[in-house]
């Protein structure tokens, strides 16, 4: 496993660059639905609104007024995104990087059903990258004796960027660490052994099924290049967007339910990472954090950790206070190919995300913030809409209104704040689809369709919560990846 030596490429014109640039930066998220939904929402739960101090109406006011502190952090993050969208002109603009070098790594598990997509991004990395990473290595990190190993080798062979790190079975860490933060930590301790842990050495993370574009790699340099202008006030963390592409969609159904998630990038962590701290967590696409800093927190969390990108953030948070950022660029992921995947990878999430809220090396107020979201989160169930119509229906309270008038402003905050999230987040999926235009239905599905999506949501959280207190075995469940 030496490594492999960069490869100079040639690099983009000046003419080129801008117009990368101007692709980049021509997207900013929208307020105005927000609004619109908010004044309908309000406006009728005024009219509508009977005193309700009934059980029912107490427990409705908490659950439906509970997620509000999460919104006001989502929408200050959507402003962010718009004040700095503004301020373009005054930014470093997207250039070939020169002096730093970057690595791509790539964790998979090696099973034929997920290689086609590990194919698909990789081949994106050394097709977009190279003109503004002339110094750059992308490592393929795999467990030995995988099942797709052979062909894993053919790709790597095919381009002198790529190479094939692979984790021996016999392999362990200090703490016993499982699943994908075992393979990193691995990647992780051959970096410094190999000399790469410097402060000019980026790392990369993707996912196997996550690529990037000629705007993602402008924009990763952007932040780069603005790293080495910022002297003592550099970044040593950065995270960008997740988005959906409508042609990597297996189900229409899931891809219309996955909205939430690049509208989640450009709210809530936008308003935390991009401030310096990302105790929301970060996501393990399209995050870049420099080697050096990386070398000093390892992956080496423990065997309960399956979430380990959120784990390492919160690791960040407490050896760099405000030194992480977000940046406007998007990379290109597949939403789940069906329901079943779709509920294992939230209840994935879930248990690994509870077990952070009880990790006591993690700090006391950073657990009480990750929890108030997770409790918001496992009881979905009990706050759908249909629910509280049922129970509404067997006690005879028709009047489902809550305690007092004052919190019909939190709900009306709440419920569009939601509304605004699927309909925004589908629409960053469809600029970054091939065919960059809505077609006319999916916006009145997608918002129809939110009741479902969120009972979805609960319900995989709620899953995920109820398997990690009966103290099942945590298990690192990877979902086959589309092509």
């Amino acid at each position: 496993m030496t490594s492999t030596a960069p490869v100079r490429t040639v690099l983009t014109t000046s003419r080129e660059a801008a117009r990368l640039a101007e692709r980049q930066m021509s997207w900013k998220p929208r307020v105005l639905p927000f609004y619109v939904a908010f004044l309908i929402i309000f406006s009728f739960s005024l009219w509508a609104y009977v005193p309700n101090p009934t059980p029912l109406g107490w427990a409705i006011t908490v659950l439906w007024g509970m997620p509000v502190f999460g919104v006001l952090i989502g929408f200050q993050g959507v402003l962010m995104v718009r004040r700095r969208l503004r301020q373009v002109d005054r930014m470093t603009p997207p250039a070939p990087v020169e002096d730093d070098f970057l690595i791509v790594l790539v964790p998979t598990i090696g099973r034929h059903d997920t290689y086609p997509a590990l194919e698909r991004s990789v081949l994106s990395y050394v097709e977009h990258l190279p003109p503004y990473f002339p110094w750059m290595r992308v490592d393929i990190l795999t467990e030995e004796g995988c099942a797709a190993a052979e062909k894993i080798d053919e790709l790597a062979e095919r381009h002198p960027l790529i190479r094939v790190v692979t984790v021996p079975k016999a392999y362990e860490t200090a703490n016993g660490t499982k699943f994908k933060a075992r393979a990193n930590h691995y990647s992780h301790e051959l970096r410094i052994e190999e000399g790469e842990a410097e402060d000019d050495v980026w790392v990369l993370h993707m996912d196997d099924d996550t690529g990037v574009g000629p705007d993602t790699a402008a924009a990763v340099a952007q932040f780069v290049n603005r790293q080495r202008r910022a002297g003592d006030d550099a970044k040593h963390m950065a995270q960008g967007i997740l988005t959906y592409p409508r042609e990597n969609a297996v189900s229409t159904f899931t891809w219309l339910a996955d909205a939430i998630r690049p509208a989640d990038d450009i709210a809530r962590f936008r308003a935390m990472t991009g401030t310096g701290t990302p105790i929301a967590g970060v996501h393990g696409e399209l995050l870049i954090v420099r080697s050096s800093v990386e070398a000093t927190i390892g992956w080496d969390f423990g065997p309960k950790t399956i979430v380990e990108d959120a784990q390492l953030a919160l690791n960040f948070c407490q050896r760099y206070p405000g030194r992480s950022d977000w940046f406007n660029g998007r990379c290109y992921g597949a939403s789940p190919a069906g329901v079943k995947d779709f509920l294992k990878q939230r209840e994935r999430w879930a248990w690994g995300l509870v077990a952070l809220c009880f990790n006591k090396t993690i700090p006391l107020r950073y657990r009480l913030f990750i929890g108030m979201g997770m409790v918001s989160w496992v009881l979905g169930p009990l706050q759908h809409v249909g629910l509280v119509l049922m129970v509404a229906w067997f006690t005879g309270t028709w009047n489902t209104s809550p305690v007092t008038q004052s919190v019909v402003l939190l709900w009306a905050i709440n419920f569009a704040y939601v509304i605004w999230t699927y309909w925004e987040g589908l629409r960053l999926n469809v600029v970054s689809s091939a065919n960059h235009r809505r077609k006319w239905w999916e916006p009145i599905v997608v918002v129809a369709c939110i009741p479902l999506f969120s009972f979805l949501e609960g319900w995989g959280g709620l899953r995920g919560l109820i398997k990690f207190l009966k103290r099942e075995e945590n298990k690192f469940v990877v979902i086959a990846k589309p092509a």
